[in-house]
């Protein structure tokens, strides 16, 4: 099995995100003076040490499965000066107790439903029922998820779970967020140019790989397999239809 180098160090979020969009997002939690910030689905944590940063009173919780995601969010707060106010831990959210000021949760909303293999449609409404339950009254969430941008077509559908009814369009996931306890501040969009960036950040660890071996190395088949599936599958499939909306909601 080939070993590439850390996403990180081709992406500076885990999502379609811009420092443009990044910067608004930290500015509506930090403007909460948050003594509490918890991020659920860290990666490598730069969104929770940005908030943080913003916010010099708050202590932050991060919270993702991959071991060396949260390896480099801990180097990350180390190298930053906020070792002693950010932790990072292996832990399912679905076990975490307590209340939290300010609250992200970008592209993590299948904690919360089935399986990933039962290919089943998003639950947005078990993730936003279980958010709600970590913020108190007047609290912030930052709940980025997945969207249709426009009308599924199979060609974007086959690379995903392969149904058209996985994800709900932006105001339908307004309405959700409305009906599961939060008032909505503000709502935008991943753009073309966040998402192409990210696609690319992506895969560019591919490329990566395939410059420092041999092309006739014994993985090399292998590789150029993984870029190319992954290009037909946002180039030829969901690019433009696939979109990830951000809500900025304070919970009521």
């Amino acid at each position: 099995m080939p070993t590439f180098t850390p996403l990180h160090r081709d992406l500076t979020f885990l999502s379609p995100l811009s420092e443009a969009r990044a910067a608004r997002l930290i500015s509506f939690l930090a403007e909460g003076e948050p003594t509490t910030v918890l991020d659920v689905g860290c990666g490598w944590g730069e969104l929770l040490l940005r908030v943080l940063e913003a916010a010099p009173g708050a202590r932050g919780l991060g919270l993702d499965l991959d071991e060396e995601s949260l390896a480099g969010a801990r180097e990350h707060a180390v190298r930053r000066g906020l070792a002693d106010r950010a932790g990072f831990e292996a832990r399912d959210a679905r076990v975490v107790a307590g209340r939290y000021d300010a609250v992200t949760c970008i592209g993590a909303s299948q904690i919360w439903g089935t399986e990933v293999e039962e290919a089943q449609p998003l639950d947005y409404a078990a993730a936003l029922t279980a958010l709600r339950q970590l913020v108190p009254h007047s609290g912030r969430l930052v709940y980025g998820e997945g969207i249709w941008s426009a009308p599924p077509t199979p060609a974007a559908t086959a690379p995903l779970s392969g149904r058209a009814d996985e994800y709900v369009a932006i105001g339908a996931l307004v309405d959700l967020a409305e009906a599961h306890g939060f008032a909505v501040v503000a709502v935008h969009e991943a753009d073309l140019d966040e998402w192409d960036t990210f696609e690319s950040g992506f895969t560019a660890r591919y490329a990566r790989w395939l410059a420092e071996h041999a092309p006739d190395h014994r993985d090399a088949e292998e590789v150029r397999g993984l870029a190319a599936r992954q290009h037909a599958s946002y180039f030829g499939g969901y690019r433009g239809i696939l979109g990830l909306a951000y809500l900025q909601l304070v919970a009521v």
